[in-house]
């Protein structure tokens, strides 16, 4: 069912909410998480000479902005919600815009990679198709995607004050695709663990070709 103008704003009202009324607390859960191998995914793909200028999409309160500025990457950061980007912006000392998910402004062909750790599944899925193509269009020709969800069965509901959509890799495969990236690589976390331990999905992807078969920095 088409979820219409109204019930999109109010899910991410109440999903933005939800993440600014418990800023402090949400930085504290988790501020050490390790995402190391996550960062090293990304960074691996990258073909641009170094520092890379990278886009870390939903930041939070800038864990992972410190960490890429630390390798010598100039980062930015794009959070929703206003107490985690006024965080980000202290924590990190990069710059952060403030744009929700579904009414992003961004460069054409300016990032060498997007780091989309445990973001993309706030989306809305018959929003996602629109949001993959604009994190495309801001990539640079040959820019790398990284994502990391947590995984389903392709449902999507509200998780008390929070929207979520959690899908399998076969579907994420096809939402990827039809946006114009290539899978690059994918696997599970935390690592190690039986797959029914897993709960989050990682992949890489690189841009590739529009459906109109042209990289879309490039059209007129």
């Amino acid at each position: 069912m088409k979820l219409d103008a109204d019930v999109l704003v109010q899910i991410v009202a109440r999903t933005l909410g939800h993440y600014h009324a418990r800023a402090a607390a949400f930085w504290e859960g988790t501020r050490h998480h390790d995402v190391a191998q996550n960062i090293e995914a990304l960074l691996r793909h990258v073909q641009a000479t170094p520092p890379f200028t990278l886009l870390d999409f939903g930041c939070g309160p800038g864990r992972d902005l410190r960490t890429f500025t630390q390798r010598g990457h100039r980062a930015i950061g794009l959070e929703g919600a206003p107490a985690l980007a006024d965080m980000a912006r202290a924590y990190s000392d990069c710059e952060v815009w403030q744009q929700d998910f579904l009414r992003m402004k961004l460069p054409d062909a300016h990032f060498d990679g997007v780091f989309a750790n445990a973001s993309l599944f706030h989306v809305p899925r018959q929003e996602l198709p629109k949001v993959l193509r604009q994190l495309h269009a801001s990539l640079k020709p040959g820019g790398v995607l990284f994502s990391s969800n947590p995984r389903g069965n392709n449902e999507e509901r509200m998780d008390g004050e929070r929207y979520g959509a959690y899908y399998d890799l076969a579907t994420w495969r096809t939402y990827l695709a039809d946006a114009g990236f290539v899978e690059l690589e994918h696997y599970y976390r935390p690592a190690g663990l039986p797959r029914e331990q897993q709960p989050w999905l990682a992949t890489v992807w690189r841009k590739g070709k529009s459906q109109m078969g042209v990289e879309d920095d490039e059209r007129p």
